[in-house]
């Protein structure tokens, strides 16, 4: 049997989700049903999706414990190619803090709690007990495996296992992006005023700020169709002002969105809305 297999069986006897990769440390490419999230899976896999196809050929999300579907004849291909054997950490509720080169390990030894480690070629992996959000490039040197992510599997290493520290935890926090100005201008209006009061504009303004706060995923979208409801609402009759803007604007950027991207959207929705 091939060695990369069975290591695999191994793991997952022990409840571990793994998958094969190729050379480069690279999953398995897109099956030609899967190609460009033809199979209805979410683009870069980002979440998991409805696609129930039977190859490995979703990273991340076809790491699998069934030693069944690990032995079928679409997987056979795959490991026949394998370099090496792959782990989702978050699918087993673990966290890997990956050390890129001696100075991040240098970092980590003086900054983090001990735990278990696993020489890598260049650094080593810290593995804690807790799955989080995985991030790369969170410092230098250092990238978050977790949830949605995956591992080479390089060997149990040695140390007891602690639970993931604050320290780790506050490495993916990301600090809203500071709102710059922006040059797309608010409809002109001139249209008659339908609004009863001031306070049904307030009110609208912020229910969309919410919106887009609250977003957990699609932010992009959820981006565009809050701007469009304000302005479908709120953009004909002038009432709307540049700090009306400004706050929407805010709200879209403390969810990550660019400023190029809250422009775009602005202006794409006064387009859609022949504004």
């Amino acid at each position: 049997m091939n060695t990369h297999l069975t290591t695999a069986l191994d793991l997952a006897a022990r409840g571990v989700p793994v998958l094969p990769l190729r050379a480069g440390k690279l999953p398995a490419g897109n099956c030609r049903a899967c190609r460009d999230n033809a199979c209805g899976g979410r683009p870069n896999m980002k979440a998991p999706g409805p696609c129930t196809c039977p190859r490995p050929c979703h990273a991340w999300a076809a790491a699998t414990t069934d030693p069944v579907a690990l032995t079928s004849r679409p997987w056979r291909a795959a490991w026949a190619d394998a370099a090496a054997v792959a782990w989702h950490p978050g699918g087993t509720g673990l966290t890997v803090v990956d050390l890129d080169h001696t100075d991040a390990v240098t970092w980590a030894r003086a900054t983090l709690p001990t735990t278990r480690t696993v020489a890598t070629t260049r650094g080593e992996h810290w593995i804690y007990r807790g799955a989080i959000a995985s991030s790369n490039g969170v410092r230098d040197g250092v990238d978050i495996k977790s949830a949605m992510s995956y591992a080479r599997w390089l060997g149990p290493g040695t140390g007891t296992m602690t639970t993931l520290p604050d320290t780790v935890r506050a490495l993916i926090v990301k600090k809203p992006s500071p709102v710059r100005p922006v040059t797309v201008p608010v409809p002109a209006g001139g249209g008659e005023c339908r609004h009863r009061t001031p306070a049904y504009l307030e009110r609208g303004i912020a229910m969309a700020e919410e919106r887009i706060t609250g977003a957990r995923s699609a932010v992009h979208h959820t981006v565009y169709r809050t701007f469009l409801a304000v302005l479908a609402a709120h953009g004909r009759c002038g009432c709307l002002t540049n700090d009306h803007m400004t706050r929407l604007f805010t709200a879209a950027q403390s969810k990550g969105e660019s400023p190029r991207h809250c422009a775009d959207a602005w202006a794409n929705a006064t387009t859609a809305l022949g504004m």
